[in-house]
């Protein structure tokens, strides 16, 4: 069968860069940090203290009071995000037919903020199960893609994907494959989450996965530097419309780029540190220029999963090499994470979108906070550190990875007719 063609027609996101597109598109050229102390809660027997938390979200600017005491604050990110980018795509508008809308929203962890609440103040209680009617429907993953449906008439798939931090770039790869085989015309995509909490702060200063740079928290994120201690933890979320290419121009609507393949694979190889040579990685990003039918000479951008971490930093760049050989040197790389930190199940869309966005207008954000790069780490690749870059970027490849050896990659391209 002929496969269809997707295009991106809306986006949507809440960031610690800003709760508008724009506003995260601006931040990132201008190569802002989102990383400040804690303010949601007290820190003080915390290891790390700080964190890229959204700023300026108020939840009763987008739902009455009743509504959004339903909402854990990674559905309230999610539910932001998708409106966004189905106004920006003009998705609800006349004579679209939502038995063929579909939703796939992912999140890593879910309504952690909902089960640190309900759990302590069980624990402070006499014993007696005394829990929100709502504690389950808040807390559970799927959740968001379910309110998404219902508030917007979406009778399409709907699902989440739950693969570590790669969760919301396999919510994308899934999306482009469904509307390709023409089970649906457009899909809201996304994911959001919102895991800056006592529990999940702690939770990954156990795993020593997080900096602890508390006397400089906005230069923490330091990807590819050889000073770097770990990821910085974000929250947020973000929305795109995946849309059959047809289905898009018979509606007129303005199209971002078109999504050209996606790779997935499996690092087998260990439960949090990636393969050291990047096999998976190298794998993932392999089957997303097959699935494309691209040569490797047409990719000039590659948004790296980057998260500022010991073993990563080392092992996607020699994924890269091993993938585009002495064509990686060409490639402008770059790591937003260094500016909006890790979003977790949320990055592969945050950076999804600055990887879109960086084909529609030829210009690659930075890497920021880099003052000494790793000797490990071939200092001839491009990483565009200090400052965005203008070149033209026709095809573009984000990379996301997760705990459990979860890889995905997808290339996005500029839409020609």
């Amino acid at each position: 069968m002929e496969l269809r063609r997707v295009v991106i027609t809306g986006l949507g996101a809440v960031t610690p860069l800003g709760n508008t597109v724009p506003e995260y598109w601006n931040g990132l050229l201008n190569g802002v940090s989102g990383a400040d102390m804690i303010t949601s809660f007290d820190t003080s027997k915390h290891k790390t203290k700080f964190a890229c938390e959204v700023k300026g979200f108020d939840p009763l600017d987008y739902f009455d009071r009743k509504e959004a005491r339903k909402y854990d604050l990674y559905a309230q990110f999610g539910l932001v995000a998708a409106q966004q980018a189905i106004a920006d795509a003009d998705l609800n508008a006349e004579g679209i037919n939502g038995d063929r809308v579909g939703v796939i929203w992912a999140a890593g962890i879910g309504g952690i903020n909902t089960f640190v609440k309900e759990v302590s103040d069980f624990a402070r209680g006499d014993g007696t199960p005394r829990f929100n009617p709502f504690f389950i429907p808040k807390m559970i993953a799927d959740i968001t893609a379910g309110h998404i449906s219902i508030k917007n008439g979406f009778r399409g798939p709907n699902f989440a994907t739950v693969s570590a931090c790669a969760s919301s770039a396999n919510a994308m790869v899934d999306a482009f494959n469904y509307i390709r085989l023409g089970k649906a015309d457009a899909f809201v995509v996304g994911g959001s989450e919102a895991a800056i909490n006592i529990a999940g702060v702690g939770g990954f200063n156990a795993m020593h996965a997080i900096s602890t740079r508390n006397d400089d928290p906005k230069t923490a994120s330091r990807p590819f530097d050889v000073d770097r201690d770990g990821f910085v933890m974000g929250e947020g979320g973000s929305g795109l419309i995946f849309e059959e290419l047809e289905h898009a121009l018979a509606r007129g609507a303005k199209i971002y780029a078109e999504v050209a393949g996606g790779g997935l694979s499996a690092d087998a190889y260990h439960m949090t540190s990636p393969h050291p040579e990047g096999y998976g990685a190298m794998l993932a990003m392999k089957a997303a220029l097959e699935d494309a039918n691209m040569q490797k000479e047409e990719i000039v951008h590659i948004n790296t999963h980057g998260t500022s971490t010991p073993q990563g930093d080392i092992a996607e760049p020699l994924a890269i090499k091993s993938m585009f050989g002495e064509h990686a040197y060409n490639i402008s790389i770059n790591s937003t994470k260094s500016m909006t930190g890790h979003l977790l199940g949320a990055a592969g869309a945050v950076e999804g979108i600055a990887t879109i966005l960086a084909v529609f207008n030829d210009i690659v954000p930075p890497t920021i906070n880099q003052f000494n790069l790793d000797p490990n780490i071939d200092p001839k690749l491009d990483f565009t550190f200090g400052q965005a870059k203008k070149r033209t970027v026709n095809a573009a490849l984000s990379n996301t990875f997760g705990f459990g050896g979860h890889n995905a990659s997808i290339i996005f391209k500029k839409h020609n007719a």
